[in-house]
């Protein structure tokens, strides 16, 4: 029989262990808050929302989403557009400058994080895959947090030989 809290204190260890790796790759990259961190990647993956989205995505208020795109915008890494949808919106887009950034930022959160991965064999990788994707899917199952919990994800490296976890439970797709 299995701990359940000690396997769950572990899990917890382990995801604020990466985390804290992850972030602090991508810190580095040009000393970007976490919350200008994922939307910049929010925005790479998702151009044009608008700021009050942008906000709830990388859980900031309307306000402080606000001054958080204004800073983005005065460093030259996004700019404002009307909606298509409604002019009176604005959204938000990366420029040239801005994607080239969440890019490094995404190459500064991939390192520690493969670092960590390649330690263990094939097998266990492959374990951890399927794990770590059961995990995911139930987070997000029914509680409509998906682009929440994905707001630093590489989307590309998400997809790129199996379907997202989280793309399938916002579809209700069977795991």
């Amino acid at each position: 029989m299995h701990d359940v809290d000690r396997i769950a204190n572990l899990l917890g260890a382990a995801a604020l262990g990466l985390t804290d790796r992850a972030l602090d790759g991508a810190a580095q990259v040009r000393r970007l808050s976490t919350s200008s961190t994922a939307a910049l990647i929010s925005l790479y993956a998702t151009p044009g929302l608008s700021v009050s989205e942008l906000g709830r995505r990388v859980r900031l208020s309307q306000p402080a989403a606000a001054r958080m795109v204004d800073s983005l915008e005065a460093d030259g890494a996004v700019r404002r557009a009307p909606s298509t949808v409604n002019r009176r919106w604005m959204t938000v887009h990366l420029t040239d400058q801005g994607c080239a950034l969440a890019q490094e930022l995404l190459g500064a959160r991939r390192v520690p994080l493969r670092q960590a991965v390649e330690k263990l064999d094939p097998d266990d990788q492959h374990a951890l895959a399927g794990l770590l994707e059961r995990i995911l899917y139930e987070l997000e199952e029914g509680t409509g947090q998906g682009q929440r919990i994905c707001r630093l994800c590489d989307r590309e490296a998400c997809i790129r030989t199996a379907a997202c976890p989280i793309g399938r439970a916002e579809r209700g797709e069977p795991r």
